[in-house]
């Protein structure tokens, strides 16, 4: 198999339009407005990708992809259009079913998917934080300190601690890297505290996705369909885009260069990408461009999903290759320009307008342009979308309980661990420092007595009684790490009375939960 169809057509229509596999990893986008079949489209490229033994991920923003795991029915309600529509467009149509893994960042659909925050690190941190420039500083600042202090951050409750931790060291820190201020301190743990209440806190912890889980295949060679449940993560839509964007690039970074392949070693649909480019800034609109136009040589195909292709920023559009345009409404002057934007990025087809076959393709009918010889864009078609052979609509819960049960991950993400990271590490600092405080006041409480002793003597026998009043030599140095830095500075501070109340109130408190 070395090719996807897509669809076709009868008199007026295309002939039959085709994805090369060797170019599936072009990237490639499925547009339209709403109800106008680009779920459809999104399940028939997926089947074919399974079937071709490329695996898939995608996200389920409806729920109606889970059908993927249950096969066509003859005796369903869309049995008559589906044959219609084969018959049509040439194609012999055969119910089947593909393999899935579910997945689910709250654990309740799927098999629960999670990264740690080093791991997000602060750029998508920050972008899913929604922080300001001088927030996001301190935030890098903090991920370096950790990295310095062989702090590992694996959850919030790690990021939070360390947060208190710069805070009560703004001094010492801003010294080294600028101005640590604690309100911005305060602001960054808000949000963190937000993202919390938000169900974002389990995006986070151990076991940790494990990205060879993702190109598994079945015992027929069948690349597996990874679905991402997203129903109630859209809830949530800024923790949506920076996972699926972590995702992403964790690919990038992880996988070996292997050029222009056969076909795909994975494709990658994201749904809802405007998502993705809301309100998002320059910097990591430039790092999205830079995985789109880099992971095609690591073998992985792109496919944004969306209601417009202008949702999508003009550099990153410019890498999609293979394109399925639904209908667009025109109903407002932006609506418009925006269809005659959309069409003027087609190759131009002398049989009609592209703009006004966008306007006018009904349900189940695209404008379609695939990459043909030597990558080059293919003209223009007016195609009848093929039909799906697995279950159009949402799996029922007992279906999807046994895929789950069946799947090869069962077990290996379900339990949450709780290793040693930074919360504990500096746990344990507190305590030492607690104890250390409470020497050096037992050490300033008898210092008293012995000074009463000493003018005692003094006056009785009349003898010189000998007292040291050399004092250590003190070495200051401007290469002493941060660590040092705060370990004098906390030595200092917890050697009075305020000091101890220092220990025990705030790091005390801090930690007294754990």
């Amino acid at each position: 198999m070395s090719e996807v169809f897509v669809g076709g057509g009868g008199e007026g229509y295309a002939s039959p339009q085709e994805l090369l596999l060797r170019y599936a990893n072009r990237h490639g986008l499925i547009a339209g407005a709403t109800g106008t079949g680009k779920t459809v489209t999104l399940q028939i490229l997926a089947e074919s990708f399974s079937a071709a033994g490329v695996p898939v991920f995608l996200s389920d923003v409806k729920g109606d992809l889970s059908g993927m795991a249950a096969s066509g029915s003859p005796e369903g309600a869309l049995h008559a259009p589906f044959m219609e529509r084969a018959a049509t467009i040439g194609l012999d149509l055969q119910y089947d079913a593909f393999p899935v893994t579910f997945w689910d960042l709250f654990g309740e659909q799927g098999h629960p998917v999670r990264t740690t925050v080093e791991e997000m690190g602060p750029l998508l941190l920050s972008r899913l934080l929604e922080l300001s420039e001088v927030q996001e500083g301190i935030l890098n600042i903090a991920f370096r300190v950790a990295d310095e202090q062989g702090l590992p951050l694996l959850d919030l409750s790690d990021l939070q601690a360390l947060l208190v931790w710069v805070g009560e060291n703004r001094n010492a820190l801003s010294l080294r890297y600028g101005n640590v201020s604690t309100a911005s301190v305060g602001a960054i743990q808000r949000r963190l505290l937000m993202l919390e209440n938000e169900g974002g806190d389990r995006l986070f912890g151990e076991p940790a996705l494990a990205l060879e889980d993702l190109f598994l295949t079945d015992e027929a060679g069948r690349g597996r369909v990874n679905i991402l449940a997203s129903d109630k993560l859209m809830a949530a839509p800024r923790v949506y885009a920076t996972f699926l964007l972590w995702l992403l690039s964790e690919l990038f970074e992880t996988l070996p260069e292997v050029g222009d392949p056969e076909k795909p070693k994975l494709v990658f649909f994201f749904d809802e990408a405007h998502l993705l480019f809301e309100d998002a800034p320059k910097a990591l609109v430039d790092k999205v461009e830079q995985v789109a136009r880099l992971i095609r040589s690591k073998g992985v195909g792109v496919y944004f999903v969306t209601q417009n292709p202008a949702d999508v920023p003009d550099d990153i559009l410019g890498q999609l290759g293979n394109r399925v345009q639904h209908a667009l409404r025109a109903f407002t002057a932006k609506d418009r320009r925006a269809l005659k934007q959309a069409a003027e990025t087609y190759r131009d087809n002398p049989r009609f307008s592209i703009e006004e076959a966008i306007r006018e393709v009904g349900t189940g009918e695209a404008v379609t342009s695939f990459l043909v010889k030597k990558g080059a864009p293919g003209m223009a078609e007016r195609t009848l979308i093929r039909p799906p052979s697995s279950q159009l609509g949402p799996l029922d819960d007992a279906l999807r309980a046994q895929v789950m049960a069946t799947s090869p991950v069962v077990g290996k993400y379900d339990t949450l661990l709780d290793r040693e990271s930074a919360r504990e590490m500096l746990a344990e600092r507190a305590a030492k420092a607690a104890e250390a405080a409470e020497r050096i006041e037992e050490d300033e409480e008898e210092a008293p007595v012995a000074e009463r002793e000493y003018r005692s003597a003094r006056r009785y026998s009349g003898a010189r009684v000998g007292r040291s009043t050399a004092k250590p030599a003190r070495s200051s140095s401007r290469s002493d790490s941060v660590g040092e830095a705060f370990a004098k500075s906390f030595a200092r501070q917890i050697g009075t009375q305020s000091g101890k109340a220092v220990v025990r109130g705030i790091l005390g408190g801090l930690f007294k939960g754990r």
